[in-house]
């Protein structure tokens, strides 16, 4: 199992900070949609981090990696809900897209840890 704290994880590190521009961003969305897409999309962006930190906590590597698989879901939770938002145009594809390609970023360094921990003795 790793040592140390899950925020000197750079995982943890970037998906905490995508989660401040979820809140930022979701913000912006109409009155209306305060209960529905604001509040599903911030709690996906929300449980990346916060999933992470649990997992890097457990004691076993099998937890870890489950915990971060859950991370993964929330990721494509996440995705989902932005595309329907930009679908709805409540944002902008310049504004979505970099926000898309840091979360698929994040996706991807979570499946390599995941790949590494299943490797690792």
């Amino acid at each position: 199992m790793p040592i140390g704290n899950h925020k000197n994880l750079l995982i943890w590190q970037r998906s905490f900070k995508l989660t401040a521009q979820i809140y930022k961003l979701t913000a912006q969305y109409p009155r209306s949609e305060l209960y529905g897409l604001v509040s599903q999309t911030r709690r996906c962006a929300v449980s990346i981090p916060a999933n992470i930190a649990e997992g890097f906590t457990r004691k076993s590597r099998k937890e870890f990696i489950q915990f971060l698989f859950i991370a993964l879901g929330s990721g494509a939770e996440m995705e989902t809900h932005l595309l329907i938002a930009e679908e709805l145009g409540y944002m902008k594809s310049d504004e979505i897209c970099p926000i898309l390609k840091e979360l698929e970023e994040i996706m991807r360094m979570i499946n390599s840890l995941i790949k590494k921990l299943k490797t690792s003795d």
